[in-house]
């Protein structure tokens, strides 16, 4: 397994027993790849930091002394501080009954995972995906990332943003699969659109699809196309999303509302690289890189049996994290500005400034709906002033204590002591999320369905099932 027949895949084993560190040693050798052994982490650690970088960091977890995950941890800091010049592909070797280790392994930034026992050429296939990710990524000129006020349309200068710019800007030209999580509103198909924009792809296709708003029975109609006659109202064969993201990108939106039938289908054309339409008895070879997104926590639903655990592992090969606005409220001046330039020229208006008590206002709300909300807000604002500049009046008035406070009063907790039926306690919470989006979009049922991340037609299912009838104050709604 060389790496373009010009250099050899290097590759650091931390592996605690002997015998299965030179049987995994001699494995690799055999496929072409520089090894070297070390049997305890803090050996490697000291190997890494004094330069012995390899390709792939192949990490036992559980460990004596320093575990695999506390490796991967210090291996981060490390380079987030500037100490190491950058983070190992890393593989991580997990014995059965260490799957919630094997997750958090994940969440720190290894690549994927092998459960052992493990055959030696499912370990062979991991690697070669780690080969990919190294692929050479073109020359760019741009400015160092801790100058950035943006990149493409995404617009920020905390440092979590910088760190977020510096992620897009590495893994851009990857094939990998990257998963983009983050709250809704956060902006994920912006990051989607920015790793398409600075790969090759850039001239090919950007597609992209919400998993949560098209109905199950037409998700794989619309994801792998179908052939004439292939059910009822199929009068012409029609080519799916993936076909026609063919060469470029196809972002998969709200990946998590996916059903649970089309998971494993999606699984086989991320593996094989090839659809099959519905009806049709020939697959057609596909060249996507898919991003996916979503708001859910994947690792807790695959616990909770919600989502496949492979195609899990499968998506989550680079992730991609954003934070929401709440946790970097520096942006928000930033962010203000950059939407009255864009609103005005969008709608022709002239409003160039905001007032000293709006300004405070703005900084003090909690933005639930993120730099989504931030936009709609200031969009209002420029619609609704008088002159040139936005006051307090137009603006969220009330700060994020006084509404915690107020939501607290006027929403019985949940009984921690009480109740622990997971089931009935989600439909609280889901009943209470509901009521939350409509009083906040002043019952505007399609704002409310997407600050819920869920179809309008599912909305207004839940709606009737729990009985909830707020009357539309807001305008454009549909019925």
């Amino acid at each position: 397994m060389a790496s373009d027949g010009k250099d050899r895949l290097s590759v650091i084993i931390v592996e605690d027993e002997a015998p299965f560190a030179e049987l995994l040693r001699a494995h690799l050798a055999r496929e072409g790849c520089a090894v070297r052994v070390f049997h305890r982490a803090e050996a490697a650690l000291e190997g890494l930091r004094a330069g012995e970088l390899p390709h792939v960091l192949l990490v036992d977890v559980q460990m004596p002394g320093m575990s695999g995950l506390d490796l991967l941890r210090t291996v981060r800091a490390d380079v987030d501080a500037g100490r190491m010049p950058s983070m190992p592909a890393a593989l991580v070797m997990s014995a059965y009954g260490s799957i919630e280790r094997a997750l958090e392994a994940v969440r720190l930034g290894a690549s994927d995972f092998v459960s052992k026992p493990f055959r030696l050429d499912e370990l062979t296939l991991k690697l070669r995906l780690a080969l990919e990710r190294r692929a050479p990524q073109p020359s760019r000129t741009s400015c160092p990332a801790s100058l950035r006020e943006g990149l493409g349309r995404i617009v920020g200068r905390a440092p979590a943003m910088q760190l977020l710019y510096r992620v897009i800007e590495k893994v851009a030209d990857y094939k990998s699969t990257v998963l983009v999580t983050g709250e809704s509103g956060t902006g994920k198909e912006l990051v989607a659109r920015a790793l398409h924009e600075r790969s090759r792809r850039a001239a090919e296709p950007f597609v992209a699809v919400n998993c949560g708003a098209i109905p199950a029975n037409l998700l794989e109609s619309e994801l792998f196309g179908h052939v004439k006659g292939a059910f009822t109202d199929a009068n012409q064969t029609r080519r799916g999303l993936f076909e026609e993201a063919h060469r470029g990108t196809l972002f998969l939106d709200e990946i998590g509302e996916m059903p649970m039938s089309l998971q494993v289908k999606l699984l086989r054309v991320l593996q094989e690289e090839e659809v099959r339409r519905i009806g049709d008895n020939k697959a057609v070879p596909v060249d996507v890189r898919v991003v996916a997104a979503t708001a859910r926590d994947l690792a807790e639903e695959v616990k909770l049996g919600r989502f496949r655990e492979d195609l899990f592992y499968r998506l989550n090969v680079l992730p991609v994290h954003i934070p929401p606005l709440r946790e970097r409220s520096e942006d928000i001046p930033v962010l203000v500005a950059h939407f009255l330039e864009e609103t005005n020229r969008r709608l022709g208006t002239r409003v160039r400034t905001v007032s000293a008590e709006a300004a405070q206002r703005l900084a003090s709300h909690g933005w639930p709906g993120n730099v989504r909300e931030l936009q709609n807000v200031v969009e209002r604002a420029i619609v609704l002033a008088d002159g040139d500049e936005i006051g307090p009046e137009l603006v969220p008035g009330e700060p994020r204590v006084a509404r915690d406070q107020r939501e607290e009063v006027s929403q019985p907790p949940i009984d921690a002591e009480g109740d622990l039926s997971i089931k009935r306690t989600s439909r609280v919470m889901e009943e209470r999320l509901i009521r939350n989006a409509l009083a906040q979009t002043r019952g505007n049922r399609t704002h409310a369905a997407k600050l819920l991340e869920i179809s309008h037609r599912a909305l207004l299912y839940k709606m009737k099932e729990y009985g909830i009838d707020v009357p539309a104050r807001g305008s454009g709604d549909e019925p």
